[in-house]
């Protein structure tokens, strides 16, 4: 494989070392990886992170965008030689990322306690499902429980069915996101005082932290918000449109922007209609004014619906799947989707690095490595000084 080009991006003078595996955690990571820093991810040796297994049968391509850019080690935490290896390179290191239930480094000697007094500048990002603190503390945590005890499962899907949920770990991706968030904040205040400190990052607080009014509504109006499937009750029109060839979002919910779409269907006293010339009569008449707007929807392609909305200033938006995204010219002219070297899918496409900055741009240099400990013998020699010889010492032993 050619060598990947050097690090780009804002945060080539950081170093992470990541600990943990499947998604919150390597999801921080792999946010810090976009942006430049030397990410090394620390895996069990023999074994490996388990997303390296996961995906559609022989496709195991979930790892390819969740490992990218960083160089993966082998180091076995349960020994103590392993956990030496993770002292040495804490050490040199400006982040610990680790996303284990809390209590486990602790029992291996690599509490946060611990390794600041090898380097007091450590930041360490802690991701879990319920935080290190609490009655809850110790319990496991995956998204999907994370998900319902933030609120986010009760209120997604139609109204007379079980709660349903987003089709990717929402709750996992909404923890790495925040963790980034508060490690790049924790930095700053580095920055200014020298000294690091402890990022705990939950599943359930993260996803509680996008439920908007979802509490107070309840603790002021006694209103408890309902699955409500494609619509937000009393917000309309917003919803998903069936043309004849396809499904579409209209959304024209303001005053002004609901007078354009009446143009826009023919209907121009519609705006002026008492049941819809108001934000709250439109809401009390949600149902109505919905089927209006598919009655013109049901007998027009998407494309047609598309080209007639935004000659009027209306929001509309095809539902993408993969396919669209991959010959839609807007992600094309932006570069939303970009081709990543790896060893194992020649031509792989995958999610480009978000937000993009002007002056120092993110970059995917590779897509994670197929081999497990790939980068040990690498990162061990020039970060550790370790021979050859004691590498392959270590991992005679099973440390490595």
């Amino acid at each position: 494989m050619v060598p990947p080009p050097p690090r780009t991006g804002p945060l080539t003078d950081l170093r992470v070392i990541e600990l943990g595996q499947l998604i919150a955690g390597p999801f921080c990571g792999q946010i810090f990886a976009d942006m430049g820093a030397d990410v090394i991810k620390v895996e069990p040796p023999g074994q490996g992170d388990p997303l390296r297994e996961w995906g559609r049968e022989g496709f195991p391509l979930w790892w390819s965008v969740v490992a990218r850019g960083k160089r993966c080690i082998t180091a076995n935490l349960r020994e103590k030689e392993g956990q030496d290896l993770v002292r040495q390179l804490v050490a040199q290191a400006d982040f610990l990322l680790e996303n284990f239930r809390p209590g486990t480094l602790e029992k291996w000697g690599l509490g946060y306690t611990a390794l600041k007094e090898i380097n007091p500048r450590l930041i360490m990002i802690r991701v879990s499902g319920y935080g290190q603190t609490g009655p809850y503390a110790t319990r496991a945590g995956y998204a999907s429980v994370g998900e319902a005890m933030g609120g986010l499962r009760y209120v997604m899907g139609e109204a007379d069915r079980v709660p349903s949920r987003a089709g990717i770990s929402l709750g996992d991706s909404l923890a790495g996101l925040y963790a980034a968030l508060g490690a790049l904040a924790a930095l700053h205040h580095r920055g200014k005082t020298g000294e690091g400190q402890m990022i705990d990052a939950t599943i359930y607080e993260s996803v509680l932290s996008v439920m908007e009014a979802l509490v107070p509504e309840y603790q002021f109006e006694g209103y408890t918000r309902e699955r409500s499937g494609s619509i937000l009750p009393n917000i309309a029109p917003s919803n998903i449109y069936t043309g004849s060839d396809g499904m579409v979002i209209i959304a024209a919910n303001q005053d002004t922007v609901f007078a354009r779409l009446c143009e826009a269907i023919g209907q121009p006293a519609l705006k002026d209609d008492p049941a819809y010339r108001s934000h709250a009569a439109r809401g009390s008449n949600q149902k109505a004014l919905d089927d209006l707007i598919q009655l013109w929807t049901a007998t027009r392609s998407i494309d047609e619906i598309e080209r007639t909305m935004i000659a009027n200033g209306v929001p509309v938006g095809k539902v993408y799947r993969a396919a669209d995204m991959l010959s839609d010219p807007h992600y094309i002219a932006r570069e939303s989707l970009t081709e990543v070297a790896s060893e194992t899918w020649p031509g792989l496409k995958q999610q480009n690095v978000f937000p993009k900055l002007s002056a120092t741009p993110g970059q995917i240099r590779w897509a994670g490595p197929a081999q497990l400990g790939s980068h040990t013998q690498e990162v061990l020699s020039e970060l550790l000084n370790l021979t050859p010889e004691q590498v392959d010492k270590l991992r005679a032993s099973g440390i490595v």
